[in-house]
């Protein structure tokens, strides 16, 4: 799946757009009508007709219900988009923008171990080499399993004497006792 909130050029879709058509894979793609005006509807037209066997493109769907039939989630690394796709078990491939983005990415790829970084400077041939590792070769399945690591540790760590439980309580037994 790919979502991205953030203004994209007609030339980043672009290549993206074709990245995932190349990639001969089946793909979701959620984006906002908004960024899609002009020469990057045409060239979305174009995908759709080029692999409406394998493809659907919306502006929305429920994120937490698609990822789980997903095997890859091309991302901006928000925080919520990071956090959801852990939940979830889905590993990633970063685009980070802005903001908090870059430190997201660089947790999901080089501390977590459940993503891959995309250059900036964003080409095809990168994303149909990156998505096709994702899904089909050895990187991918160590990202996935790492994935479902964390997905395992974050549920241990919200249980009654995990770590996120105990965090979150701390400062009210220090204020209350």
């Amino acid at each position: 799946m790919i979502y991205f909130q953030q203004i994209v050029t007609p030339q980043q879709l672009e290549e993206f757009a074709w990245g995932l058509a190349n990639s001969g894979l089946p793909f979701v793609w959620i984006i906002r009508s908004d960024l899609v005006r002009g020469e990057g509807a045409m060239i979305l037209e174009a995908i759709v007709e080029d692999t409406k066997k394998r493809s659907l493109l919306a502006c929305w769907r429920d994120q937490e219900q698609v990822l789980q039939y997903l095997g890859g989630f091309l991302t901006h690394s928000g925080w919520n988009y990071t956090i959801e796709s852990l939940r979830g078990r889905v590993p990633m491939i970063c685009w980070p923008f802005y903001a908090e983005q870059q430190t997201n990415c660089d947790f999901a790829c080089r501390e977590w171990e459940v993503g891959m970084e995309i250059d900036n400077n964003v080409k095809r041939e990168e994303v149909e080499a990156q998505v096709r590792e994702l899904i089909k070769r050895v990187k991918g399945k160590e990202l996935r399993e790492k994935a479902i690591k964390w997905k395992e540790e974050s549920e241990k760590a919200i249980q009654c004497g995990g770590s996120s439980l105990s965090n979150f309580e701390l400062p009210c037994k220090r204020r209350c006792y």
